[in-house]
């Protein structure tokens, strides 16, 4: 069944034939979009987004735009490990319009096993249409689905749409770092937020 971006969501599975499960359309879009799990022919289009966000937005703290070869390795990196690749596609053939994961907190160390930092991007064509705020709802039920306790967020102070839309969905301020980042010639603050997903004790 297909459900609106505030609908409540249920964990994604990919198909046995490898596909993706539908998830969400855009009410609002004429040709709507679904949620799916990514698949290797999904890389190209996940990197034009990210490749995008890194050249003209403060989104994220690098300038070094990304190779096929190296986003293609992050995917199956994170299929490897368990951890959801999500992608918004939009329809008819509209191609890839948002994609969101969750990975390890701090480098993996052991007690922090319990806690992933995740990532949303959405291509420039298609923000401010819900798309991002969807793929976020869908990692949280990922994440709990994965028994994980706290799913973390690092936004550059200056975006207010992303801080809106995490506050939204449930995630606190916990930390505002200033100038803990650089790029276009300026210092960047970075906010951290955070969602407990439950109240079990730690395994």
């Amino acid at each position: 069944m297909l459900r609106s971006a505030d609908a409540p969501m249920r964990p994604l599975a990919a198909s046995p034939a490898g596909g993706g499960t539908c998830v969400s359309p855009l009410p609002s879009h004429q040709s709507g979009w679904v949620l799916r799990m990514a698949e290797e022919a999904d890389t190209a289009g996940i990197l034009a987004i990210l490749n995008d966000v890194i050249a003209t937005t403060t989104a994220v703290y690098t300038d070094r735009l990304e190779t096929l070869e190296e986003r293609l390795a992050w995917l199956r990196h994170r299929r490897a490990l368990g951890y959801p690749v999500l992608v918004a596609e939009g329809l008819p053939g509209d191609g890839i319009i948002g994609f969101a994961s969750f990975g390890d907190f701090r480098g993996g160390w052991a007690g922090f096993r319990n806690t992933v930092e995740h990532s949303v991007h959405v291509r420039a064509d298609a923000r401010g249409r819900g798309v991002g705020q969807t793929l976020v709802a869908a990692l949280i039920e990922q994440a709990r689905a994965a028994g994980k306790h706290v799913l973390v967020a690092s936004v550059d102070a200056s975006n207010e749409r992303s801080l809106h839309m995490h506050e939204k969905l449930g995630f606190r301020r916990v930390a505002h770092m200033p100038q803990v980042g650089c790029k276009f010639g300026r210092w960047l603050d970075l906010v951290m937020l955070q969602m407990v997903l439950g109240d079990e004790p730690p395994t």
